[in-house]
């Protein structure tokens, strides 16, 4: 059997027992909960499954293929992952429990219905769903590239990469459309044992194998390699000190709202559990240095690689030097990396479109229909991004660039507007449009960094300003006559009791009372 042969059988082993196990996941829950149940696990995860979910969503073909990437090329900047990631979830320590709470409370599904009910505007919630979807399709379609190089990289060139694309499509969203996020913590836990296997194997086996150990290749990298340890890296980058310090900041504010990260925090059992969560997560960071270090090893084994070859760097290595077996295990485990993270950013926009755009619509109301509508555009969403990335990926590998900064500007809007009742209506959403506004302008005109400084957080600063001015200045509007315990979010510690009767009918009966509290006065 040729090596391809051998490789790609592995991994068609390990992805029918993938589907497999979505579906064990939710057997005997098919008709419990509607879309609760579907897209946030009935809120009943427990601390196990919601950290190996987060983990998840945070280690995803990037961290094989991207980071490696970045490494190969720039060096240091690479680190800015590991220090955003980190600080995010000191901030997630506070976030979490918050939204936790106030989604619980209100019988609610998503960040779109979130806005939607603190503002009490449907409106507000289907064109910030409507957002998220074009922040978030770019993802998807990384993701399904990212798989198919990977799939077609193990099978040694036996698959081609349009078959590999559509496989990617095709495992994700089956399981997805059945087993929802349940399915995918479940999934979550082989993905994460896979990871840290093939991964601590191979932070030791490549620099015994190609350099007799770490003592020979960190003096390779000091000696030939010196501008890839400091700040702004190789090849006079953009990315020096004000960038590293400005993008971990964003980044990390962004990541807490982040819809994936949400769909995490509205999955959970309990607000503790959240906390526990924020602790445990950096751990899982050590990880992200791997493929950092491979990324430099592979300057010296396979050097010359440029564009976005470079992405490759890791994966070339492991095909060099290992059995046909080998490359099979770590291709899974890539591969896994991808359909993890893709298939909760799917089931956050099928969430969304059920919860608040299609939920408009009469015959669409109701927990089983807000389900039907949420799996049917989980299908569109996944097969859009298939068809543009054959069709267009110059352009959403483009749009990319603004998604991780264009979704920062939903921060005023959300957190702010969550504890602060003088925010208004007018206020929030001027600032979301002039700060995505600026977010394009800058990225599309090649002005990202500003002077050193990352585009997205000049965007949120602008934002912010014009927020507040046009809620201090701007039209009073409607008054809002419902109290702050009905429009503001609280921290639940000393009151889980409470929150989890209130959580306990919420999530039974989500799809009348969640379509009631959108609706808003």
């Amino acid at each position: 059997m040729s090596d391809g042969a051998v490789a790609t059988t592995i991994f068609a082993v390990f992805m029918a027992g993938t589907v497999a196990l979505g579906l064990a996941a939710v057997r005997g829950r098919g008709k419990q909960g509607g879309l609760a149940e579907w897209s946030v696990g009935g809120r009943s995860l427990g601390a196990v499954f919601i950290w190996v979910l987060m983990a998840g969503e945070g280690y995803t073909s990037f961290s094989y293929l991207g980071a490696a990437g970045w490494g190969y090329n720039y060096g240091a900047p690479v680190l800015y992952v590991v220090a955003y990631m980190s600080c995010g979830y000191a901030v997630g320590y506070v976030v979490g429990p918050m939204l936790w709470a106030y989604a619980r409370r209100h019988g609610l599904v998503s960040i779109s219905d979130m806005v939607a009910h603190r503002y009490g505007r449907p409106w507000l919630g289907a064109g910030v769903a409507l957002l998220v979807t074009v922040f978030l399709l770019p993802y998807i379609q990384l993701q399904i590239t990212g798989m198919g190089v990977v799939v077609s990289t193990i099978s040694y060139g036996a698959i081609s990469l349009n078959w590999a694309y559509f496989i990617g499509f095709a495992v994700t969203t089956g399981f997805v459309v059945v087993s929802g996020l349940r399915g995918s913590a479940w999934v979550s836990v082989l993905k994460d044992l896979l990871v840290v296997g093939t991964l601590a194997f191979l932070v030791v086996y490549v620099p015994l194998h190609y350099f007799d150990g770490y003592g020979g290749f960190l003096d390779r990298v000091v000696r030939e390699k010196s501008d890839w340890l400091t700040l702004p890296g190789s090849g006079g980058s953009r990315y020096g000190e004000a960038w590293f310090a400005t993008t971990s900041l964003l980044n990390a504010l962004t990541v807490v709202i982040f819809p994936t990260t949400v769909a995490g925090y509205l999955g959970a059992r309990s607000a503790d559990g959240l906390r526990r969560n924020a602790i445990w997560l950096p751990a899982y960071n050590v990880l992200l240095f791997v493929p950092m270090l491979l990324g430099m090893a592979a300057l010296f084994v396979v050097p010359g690689l440029v564009g976005a070859e470079s992405n490759l760097a890791l994966f070339k290595l492991v095909v060099d030097s290992l059995p046909a077996w080998g490359v099979g295990v770590i291709g899974v485990a890539a591969a896994l990396s991808s359909i993890v993270p893709m298939a909760v950013f799917m089931l956050v926009i099928g969430t969304m479109w059920g919860s608040s755009v299609l939920s408009l619509l009469p015959r669409w109301r109701g927990p089983r229909r807000q389900k039907l509508a949420s799996q049917g555009v989980v299908v569109v969403a996944g097969a859009l991004a298939l068809v543009l990335t054959y069709a267009a990926p110059n352009t959403l590998v483009r749009l990319s660039l603004i998604s991780y900064e264009g979704m920062a500007q939903l921060v005023p809007m959300l957190l702010i507007g969550l504890v602060w009742r003088k925010l208004t209506l007018a206020g929030a959403v001027s600032g979301l449009v002039v700060g995505v506004g600026i977010v394009c302008a800058l990225v599309f005109s090649d002005h990202d960094p500003v002077f050193g400084v990352n585009a997205g957080i000049v965007a949120l600063a602008v934002n912010l300003a014009v927020a507040l001015v046009v809620s201090y200045a701007g039209p009073a509007g409607r008054r809002d006559e419902r109290p702050d315990a009905e429009v503001l979010a609280r921290d639940p510690l000393g009151a889980e009791g409470e929150d989890g009767a209130d959580g306990a009918d919420g999530a039974d009966g989500e799809g009348e009372r969640g379509v009631r509290a959108v609706a808003g006065p």
